[in-house]
C-alpha cells in the first residue's frame, strides 16, 4: 500500500474588483448622485440585476461618474448621462457587460438602467432615468435595456431635468445636450438600512 500526502498551499484569493465586492451581502444598495440640480437616491436591485449593479457600483467606487454631466434630455423619456465631462470629452470604459434586460424588471418611470449602444450587450457605464413608462425600451422581439433600480429620493430632481432647454451640440453630433451643463458632482455608496 502507497501512501500519498499531498501538501495543500493556502491560495491567496485575488481581491475582486468588479463591483461584488461593495456591500456583498446587500442585494439592495442604495447610492447617491449629488448633481447640480439636486440630489438622487437610487436603490439597487442586485437580486435581478447581478451584473448591471456590480458594474454599476464598479464606476461608482472608482469615482468614475465623479464630474461627468447627463448630456441627453428627451422630455418625456429619459435623462441620461454619466459617460461626458462638461468639456464633452469622453470617459473610459470598462469592457462591455452582459444585457440582463429580461430580469422583470421594466423601464417605468423613475427607473434606472444602462444606456447601451445599437448591439444588445454593448453596455457599460452611462446610465438614464426613465421620465415616463417606456414600455419600448422593455425586451420583446428585440434585447431591451437593462432596468437594475429606481428613485427612492429626489424624483423630483429628476423631473426637473427632464425639462431643461436643450440644443444641437456640434461636439458630440447630437440633439438633447442641455443648454446649461448638469452636473454630477459626487456618487457615493450609502451605508446598507
Amino acid at each position: 500500500m502507497v501512501c500519498v500526502f499531498l501538501s495543500v498551499s493556502p491560495l491567496v484569493a485575488a481581491k475582486k474588483d468588479d463591483g461584488s465586492q461593495i456591500q456583498p451581502d446587500n442585494y439592495y444598495p442604495r447610492v447617491k448622485i449629488e448633481t447640480t440640480m439636486g440630489d438622487i437616491v437610487v436603490e439597487l436591485d442586485r437580486r435581478r440585476a447581478p451584473i448591471t449593479v456590480n458594474n454599476f457600483l464598479r464606476y461608482v467606487d472608482k469615482r468614475a461618474y465623479n464630474d461627468t454631466i447627463f448630456h441627453r434630455i428627451v422630455p418625456g423619456f429619459v435623462v441620461q448621462g454619466g459617460g461626458y465631462t462638461s468639456d464633452f470629452n469622453g470617459k473610459s470604459n470598462f469592457p462591455d457587460i452582459f444585457n440582463e434586460s429580461g430580469n422583470g424588471l421594466t423601464n417605468d418611470l423613475h427607473t434606472i438602467a444602462l444606456a447601451r449602444q445599437n448591439g444588445p450587450h454593448t453596455a457599460n457605464r452611462q446610465f438614464f432615468f426613465n421620465v415616463n413608462d417606456n414600455e419600448s425600451l422593455n425586451p420583446g422581439r428585440d434585447w431591451g435595456y437593462a432596468v437594475f433600480g429606481l428613485i427612492v429620493e429626489g424624483s423630483d430632481v429628476v423631473d426637473a431635468m427632464s425639462e431643461v432647454e436643450t440644443e444641437y451640440s456640434i461636439r458630440l453630433n447630437a440633439n438633447n445636450v442641455p443648454i446649461e451643463p448638469i452636473v454630477i458632482k459626487k456618487v457615493t455608496v450609502l451605508p446598507p438600512l
